[in-house]
C-alpha cells in the first residue's frame, strides 16, 4: 500500500508547487523554499521529494517550453493533483486540530486576538 501521508518537507514542497503555479520547477521550488524558510535545501533533496510526491500520486509533471536563459533546455513543471490537494487539506486539518487542543494557543483564540 502506498503511503498517503505527508512528511513536513513534502508538505512544504507540495505547498510551494501550488504557490508557484506555472513556475513550479525544481530549481525555482528550491529557491522559493530558501526565500520562505531562510534555510537552504539541496536541489537533490527537492528532486527526490518531487519524485516521491509523484509516486504517491500527489503531483503530475510535464515538460515546459525551452527557454533561452536555460540554453534552450526545457523545464519539468509540476502540478498538484486532486489527491495532492486532499492530502494538503488533511494535513492542514490535522495541524489545526492539534493547535486547537494546545491551551492558550488555539487557532480560534489567536483569530480572536487579531
Amino acid at each position: 500500500m502506498k503511503e498517503t501521508r505527508l512528511g513536513e518537507f513534502e508538505e512544504v514542497i507540495l505547498l510551494l508547487v501550488g504557490i508557484l503555479g506555472e513556475d513550479a520547477y525544481a530549481f525555482k521550488i528550491a529557491e522559493e523554499f530558501e526565500a520562505q524558510s531562510g534555510r537552504a535545501s539541496s536541489i537533490g533533496s527537492v528532486h527526490s521529494t518531487l519524485d516521491r510526491l509523484k509516486d504517491k500520486g500527489f503531483l503530475t509533471s510535464e515538460m515546459g517550453q525551452p527557454t533561452a536563459e536555460r540554453g534552450g533546455r526545457r523545464k519539468r513543471i509540476y502540478t498538484i493533483t486532486a489527491s495532492g490537494q486532499a492530502a494538503l487539506t488533511s494535513s492542514r486539518d490535522f495541524r489545526v486540530s492539534l493547535w486547537n487542543q494546545y491551551p492558550g494557543l488555539s487557532v480560534d483564540r489567536l483569530n480572536f486576538l487579531t
